[in-house]
């Protein structure tokens, strides 16, 4: 399937249609430099970004991984996985996975747009992120609490904050890359870039501090620590 709009991006909510407008002209270097080594085969994948209107208006279905499993583990992401041999397009992927994953009811969900294949060299995979649309929002939960520990719809005032974004660095590479902190989640990775230029491309972005960069693992550590406090102190 090629990326662009699936439906009429008039008959979606007005919030959420300068991604569905721009689909269509996105291009796979803006959100990665990565690109497939010749003579690779790539495993075809696809991950839901679902987007809903919830009470604190509109947010993002995201999740974090088992702490258990053997790659990405605690990470958060988007619902999503590699393609089984009977799915039908990335479209079908998506929705499966993000119901396996989070009880997300694909009756519910209106696909919106595809947007460009990106590669992910660590797990060799071309991923189509699927633009989505919820409009019959379902209660979701970690459907295997040994792949997915959380699920969380994230309001996009709470990721567009200025106080909660920021860049983070690994002291072994010359990786950098942009990181959040909302809804008790801390977000960065593929997931941060994507959801990064998401924002800007809605037109949601705020002014933040691209100047406030920090050690990945020193600030992952302390998300925790305050986590893990707050959870201690609630239980109090």
């Amino acid at each position: 399937m090629n990326p662009g709009p699936l439906v009429d991006p008039t008959e979606v909510p007005q919030w959420l249609r300068g991604l569905a407008d721009t689909s269509a002209e996105l291009d796979s270097e803006l959100f990665t430099k990565f690109s497939p080594p010749p003579n690779s085969a790539p495993r075809p994948a696809a991950v839901l970004l679902l987007f809903g209107e919830g009470e604190l208006g509109p947010d993002v279905l995201l999740l974090r991984r088992a702490d258990t499993l053997g790659s990405h583990a605690g990470q958060v992401a988007f619902p999503g996985g590699g393609a089984d041999p009977g799915d039908d397009g990335p479209v079908t992927t998506a929705l499966r996975e993000a119901e396996e994953e989070a009880g997300v009811d694909p009756g519910g969900v209106r696909p919106v747009a595809l947007l460009p294949e990106l590669y992910i060299p660590v797990s060799n995979w071309n991923v189509t992120p699927v633009l989505a649309y919820w409009r019959e929002p379902c209660e979701v939960h970690p459907v295997d609490p040994g792949e997915t520990a959380e699920v969380a719809r994230i309001p996009l005032a709470e990721l567009t904050d200025p106080a909660n974004r920021f860049q983070v660095y690994r002291g072994d590479s010359e990786w950098k890359g942009p990181a959040f902190t909302a809804g008790g989640l801390f977000v960065w990775g593929f997931t941060a870039g994507l959801l990064s230029v998401l924002l800007a491309l809605g037109g949601w972005e705020r002014e933040w501090d691209r100047d406030d960069v920090r050690d990945l693992h020193v600030a992952l550590h302390e998300h925790n620590e305050r986590t893990r406090t707050g959870a201690e102190e609630r239980i109090e």
